[in-house]
């Protein structure tokens, strides 16, 4: 029997994930007293169950008996169960936003201030994300992309991947993305804003790559980019890293930084061992 533990921080997308795990055939129960843990994996797991995948949604809405979520999950291993935990996670900031937008009050905001109870549950969450078996940040993921990271795992049973890259685009006159960790200029290559044919165009369009790429300072920077991402991901897959954002700014983030972030998703997509995504943030931007 597979049996997933999905929690993690509240707005980070747990509903959203046993959701799409009971898509996936899974028998789903969400927010179980902790107390019921024990005796609930014992009737899932007698001889003659019909059921064969179970997901199980905890949170701090448990309250203080959260505190033993740990202990009884590391005793259920002790005695022979298979556990997986999934831990689903973003950042402060985006799950801020997401509260607010939905104007739903945090579990453990006891002041009613959002941020309160985030960096409060961050906290009582500690030592189960450290001994998660699959971290998913949702901060930068859409709907489908959780479903596809969600359906590799726990479907295919493909390689987990704990590093998401995003290759993102952008233009420097409308400010550098704030959750990035890389941040790279290419305002040095020549502007196809300035070719009257080229002008309309993205670094989506074939004739702006071709010019843009036309340029042996282009490549370089491709090549050593490359090289230098080749011996940097590694290592941050060692250091437990599992979102890397690398931005590649121009000016307007249409042309240059477009086709450089095209070019180096193909060059990284299916090349390591973690999941890579592409963003292109201002490219419906008007404007160099």
């Amino acid at each position: 029997m597979r049996f997933v533990v999905v929690t993690g921080m509240s707005g980070g997308g747990k509903s959203t994930a046993l959701k799409m795990l009971e898509d996936a055939g899974f028998y789903c129960v969400d927010n179980l007293p902790v107390s019921l843990i024990e005796k609930f994996a014992e009737l899932v797991s007698m001889p003659g169950s019909e059921v064969g995948k179970v997901a199980l949604g905890l949170d701090v809405r448990s309250g203080e008996a959260f505190k033993n979520v740990t202990r009884i999950l590391g005793k259920l291993k002790e005695t022979g169960y298979k556990l997986e935990i999934l831990f689903m996670d973003a950042d402060e900031k985006v799950l801020i936003k997401r509260y607010k937008e939905t104007r739903r009050i945090h579990p453990l905001a006891v002041d009613g201030r959002v941020e309160d109870g985030v960096r409060a549950e961050r906290q009582v969450l500690e030592n189960i994300r450290r001994q998660s078996d699959y971290v998913i940040d949702t901060s930068l993921l859409l709907t489908r992309e959780l479903k596809q990271e969600i359906d590799r795992i726990f479907v295919e049973n493909a390689e987990y991947n704990s590093l998401i890259v995003t290759v993102m685009s952008f233009g420097f006159k409308h400010g550098i993305p704030a959750d990035s960790d890389l941040v790279l200029d290419v305002r040095f290559l020549p502007n196809p804003f300035y070719i009257d044919e080229l002008k309309q165009k993205t670094g989506n369009d074939n004739e702006v790559q071709e010019y843009v790429m036309g340029f042996e300072e282009a490549e370089i920077f491709m090549t050593k980019l490359t090289d230098m991402l080749q011996f940097l991901i590694p290592n941050y897959v060692k250091e437990g890293k599992y979102r890397l954002v690398i931005a590649i700014g121009c000016t307007g983030g249409k042309h240059r930084s477009v086709t450089l972030a095209n070019e180096l998703y193909r060059r990284m997509k299916d090349k390591g061992k973690y999941g890579i995504k592409l963003y292109h943030r201002d490219v419906n931007h008007q404007g160099k």
